[in-house]
């Protein structure tokens, strides 16, 4: 497989404390694995909760840089709506994009010094932009599963559910598995299952 995957770009984008970072630091190894070279950044490191964050995964025998330029994104990863659509930018004409449709409303919302737009105006945006849009409540997904920590994990499955990644399903469960164990690992498990399912309904 590794010898077929030239270049597939992975543009992370949420807030601090939605598990980005460990959705990139999964999706990396799970690739190693697969025998895929692997490139990744941080683009922006406020990691604190409620600042932005952005990494990126590139997979394939034509990445070099660990820098994903404007319009090269393979599939865009909202983990959060009006972080999807500040980083449209980045998806490819065609690309795919997989977007949590519940917000995180920032301070200065109440504090009455920014407006946080209408969620379904934003989705329609990112529609126009994408080829295709998987638009899924991954929070109540995550609650379905066991718990909201599993978030990010419920993501996952959505864009493994895509098909655009290189990465077998049981390749995610196997790193899954070293990550986590018990009742922690069952809800993850459960959590990767329900993304995918949502993303191969298209919702």
């Amino acid at each position: 497989m590794s010898g077929e995957v030239k270049e597939v770009n992975i543009v992370i984008a949420g807030v601090g404390g939605q598990g980005a970072i460990l959705l990139s630091e999964i999706l990396g190894e799970a690739a190693i694995i697969e025998g895929l070279k692997v490139r990744g950044s941080e683009i922006l490191g406020m990691a604190q909760r409620g600042g932005s964050v952005i990494t990126v995964v590139r997979l394939g025998s034509d990445v070099f840089s660990p820098l994903v330029p404007e319009g090269k994104g393979t599939v865009l990863i909202g983990m959060e709506p009006s972080e999807a659509l500040r980083n449209i930018r980045y998806l490819a004409k065609g690309g795919t994009a997989v977007v949590n449709v519940r917000p995180i409303v920032p301070p200065s919302v109440f504090l009455g010094l920014s407006k946080y737009g209408d969620v379904n105006e934003i989705l329609d945006k990112i529609r126009q932009a994408a080829g295709k849009l998987i638009a899924l409540d991954a929070v109540s997904l995550a609650e379905k599963a066991g718990s909201t920590l599993a978030t990010n994990v419920v993501i996952l499955g959505a864009l493994i559910g895509t098909g655009e990644v290189p990465i077998k399903p049981e390749t995610i469960k196997k790193v899954l598995s070293e990550r986590f164990k018990g009742e922690v690992l069952k809800i993850n498990l459960k959590a990767f299952e329900l993304g995918m399912e949502a993303s191969a309904k298209g919702v």
